[in-house]
Formats: C-alpha cells, structure tokens, sequence
C-alpha cells in the first residue's frame, strides 16, 4: 500500500512539473526572444560615419565598435568618404565587425544608373567583391511632377534593374523609408507584390516613422516578413525628429510591438547627431535600450 502510494504521489509530481514546463516556454520564448532582438550581439551601429564630431578614420570607427561591443555596421556615407572605402573594408575585418549593409541616395531619374557617386561605391562594392545589403531610397525629385501610378512605375522600373546587378553581385536590396512617397510602407508592399521579394527587402526607420506611431503594430504585421532591419530611435509625438532611446515617450510600445511579433532580425542603432561624438550618442542609446529592455513584458 505504501508503495503504491509513492509511486502515484511520485506520477502526481512528475504531471505537475510535467505541467508546469508546458506552461513555461510561451513566457520564456518571448523573454529570449527580447534578449536576443535587442542585445549587443543583434545591433547594427547606422549613421556614425557622416555623424561624427571626432570624423573618426576607419579604423578608429571600427575599434570604437568593437570597444562598444557592437558588430555590425550599416554603412552611411559622403563623397569624401569614397577614397576610403577600400580601408574601410580592411578595418572592418580587423576588428570583426560585419559590413551589414552600404547606402545609397538616388536622386537620378534614369534606370540603370545609380549617380555618379552610387556608381563610384558600386564599382568598388564590385572590385572588393562585397556581399552585403544596398539600403536606398529616392530624393524628391525622384518623383517631380508624377503621379501616384506614374511613381510606381518608374519605382519598379529602376528597382527591377538595381536588383539585377544587386543579385549578380551576391547583394540584396533594402528599400528605405525616408518620407515621401516611396518612404510609405504600403507602398513598399506594392512593390514588393509586382516584383516579388527574391533580392528585395525593407529597412524600417523610427526617426522616419512619427507619423506612424498609431499605425506601427498593425505596419509591423504586414512588412515583418520582409524586413531586413528596424532602426530604433526615442519617439516623440510631434516632437524632435532625432532622440536618444528613453528620452522618448513612444518608443517602449513600439519596441513591444516588436517584440511581440514574427520579426528575428538585426536591430538598428543610429548616431545622427550633427555636432557630437558619435561614441557618446551611441553609449546614450545603448543605456536607453537597457532600460527599455528591462520594461519590456
């Protein structure tokens, strides 16, 4: 009798814990999944190069991200900044920190050419045998004088034939929102459904993004299997374009949202301050994002 009651007390502990693990990995998954979206490991530094009061060279740049523990880096640029990409290149790979993807501004309006400073970087992207993301978007005058269906157009047009090259060199293509019209999410979308997502992503911006604070969860559902990467930044409502993570009043709901979707992949952390060094920026936003991390359910 004694030994029967040990063995259905001892099936009674192993339901319950039995129970209790099955309970568990929803929280736990969700918890893991924070960490690992918003830890050092899965940050990409974005706007340090042009955004930098020191001007740092290469290989100060790439050392001050391996001291930071960050990297990746998404490579923004200036025409005085060709001359060293090259450099650029081998300090990256010193320091071990992963060229996650190169910018490009097209203010052309003419597909298959990219401006002479893009077609510059393309060349050297070519001669180094780079394979990263091409993170783009369109100046106004991109689109001067069309309309909407005539926008489409030319955009699917000029994409079609940038992602040619971006495939035949191993590099796939970001599509950034940077306002305008191209910078609208659905937008994207469309174009993604008349061309198909083979080579062909997006790059979602918070400092691009405050008047989509409201609409951002339901944005998120819709590009999150298309997006390379979320670049974060503290969001005020109506308030300045560029804050430090924390300092805002939006930004921890928008990276619950985050965190509460399908999204696995690299997570932006941006300089663009004029007038700092980009090292004390980034050392703010890192302490912010702790933070926010902490309150994150």
């Amino acid at each position: 009798m004694i030994k029967a009651m040990n063995i259905k007390t001892t099936l009674l502990v192993l339901l319950g814990l039995s129970a209790m693990f099955s309970c568990a990995p929803k929280e736990s998954n969700q918890t893991e999944n924070a960490s690992f979206l918003f830890d050092k490991s899965n940050l990409v530094a974005w706007c340090i190069v042009p955004f930098d009061s020191k001007e740092r060279s290469p290989e100060e740049r790439a050392a001050m991200l391996q001291e930071l523990g960050i990297s990746q880096l998404a490579y923004d640029w200036r025409k005085k900044h060709l001359p060293t990409f090259e450099t650029e290149l081998e300090m990256l790979d010193k320091y071990n920190i992963d060229l996650q993807s190169v910018w490009f501004w097209i203010d052309q309006d003419s597909v298959g050419y990219l401006g002479e400073d893009n077609e510059a970087l393309w060349d050297k992207i070519v001669a180094n045998n780079v394979q990263t993301e091409c993170w783009f978007s369109f100046s106004p005058q991109f689109f001067e004088g069309l309309s909407d269906e005539e926008k489409r157009q030319r955009t699917i047009a000029f994409i079609a034939d940038f992602r040619e090259r971006a495939k035949q060199q191993g590099c796939t293509l970001g599509m950034y929102n940077h306002g305008d019209w191209f910078g609208n999410p659905m937008n994207q979308l469309a174009i993604i459904d008349s061309l198909g997502d083979d080579h062909l992503g997006m790059v979602y911006n918070f400092h691009h993004a405050h008047h989509e604070i409201d609409e951002f969860p339901a944005l998120l559902e819709k590009m999150q299997d298309h997006l390379l990467c979320i670049n974060l930044n503290g969001m005020v409502r109506e308030g300045e374009k560029i804050l430090a993570l924390g300092d805002g009043t939006e930004e921890l709901a928008m990276m619950q949202a985050i965190q509460n979707s399908n999204y696995q992949g690299p997570i932006g952390v941006i300089g663009h301050q004029d007038e700092q060094d980009v090292k004390e920026v980034l050392v703010q936003n890192l302490k912010g994002l702790d933070q926010l991390k902490a309150e994150l359910k």
